[in-house]
């Protein structure tokens, strides 16, 4: 198992990180290196399956990403943008392949984002699925041969402790209908509506977004027409779809030059 690719997971005791941690755990084509949890974690020092309330995985958690940085191959991280920035340069440090599925990132977090690109890959997207990703496409494609007489909506679903909206599949279907629509979506995205808006601006890619329950995602991207609507919808039922497209990007950007990537490219869309 030495010469598989080893794989650190950040933010190992969230919902995400306890998934990756049982997938690479079954893996036989990667190796569990390392877990990494916040500083004054009642994880830190614990071996990493024994916190998760199973069988010893023998690893510890650390609060030290750079030292379980050096030893790895990879690091799979969804956790919070200010913590993948710092993630970002000690991967790159460690010439270890970044995959991040962390969102809530701004424009100005994902530029930051560069210069550890100049020196290892680094795998970034809102959503790991293939569905969601061929969504994407399909969202492209619709908008490039649908006019501005047919509005845009863009309306997602999540768990009741999400933090951030719209979520990051929501902004990455907006940027892939403004793409088909030969715009910048900063310009023409309506991200709230509440009292008297006035009528809707052609134009506009709206998003709306819906928080209860332990929904997983639904994403819907509407074409609305006169007389008619089109609806592209996808509906995720278990995060292990996201962990599983974590690990493919892991392992996908093995042999790649240093470089920023996303789904698409690791997919083959």
């Amino acid at each position: 198992m030495t010469h598989h690719p080893g794989i650190v997971i950040t933010g190992a005791s969230g919902r995400m990180g306890q998934m990756l941690t049982r997938l690479v755990s079954d893996s036989d084509k990667v190796r569990l290196a390392g877990a990494v949890e916040r500083a004054g974690h009642a994880w830190i020092g614990q071996d990493l399956g024994e916190a998760m309330g199973s069988a010893p995985l023998g690893v510890k958690v650390t609060d030290d990403p750079l030292e379980a940085f050096a030893s790895a191959q990879a690091v799979l991280d969804f956790t919070a943008p200010e913590a993948t920035l710092e993630f970002a340069e000690l991967a790159a440090q460690a010439r270890a392949v970044h995959v991040i599925g962390t969102t809530g990132m701004t424009e100005d977090q994902i530029a930051r984002l560069a210069p550890a690109a100049r020196h290892a890959v680094i795998i970034r997207a809102g959503n790991m699925s293939l569905g969601v990703n061929l969504l994407m496409q399909l969202t492209k494609k619709v908008a490039r041969a649908l006019d501005a007489e047919f509005d845009i909506e863009v309306v997602e679903s999540h768990h009741r402790m999400k933090v951030d909206a719209p979520s990051g599949t929501a902004l990455m279907l907006g940027e892939a209908a403004a793409e088909g629509r030969g715009v910048a979506l900063g310009e023409v995205a309506d991200r709230g509506r509440d009292g008297i808006t006035g009528a809707r601006t052609g134009g506009d890619i709206g998003f709306s977004a819906i928080r209860g329950g332990d929904v997983v995602g639904e994403h819907d991207v509407m074409f609305l027409g006169p007389g008619e609507r089109i609806i592209l919808r996808h509906v995720a039922t278990d995060r292990a779809i996201f962990a599983r497209g974590a690990l493919k990007a892991a392992l996908w950007g093995q042999d790649k030059a240093p470089g920023q990537y996303d789904m698409v490219d690791v997919l083959g869309l």
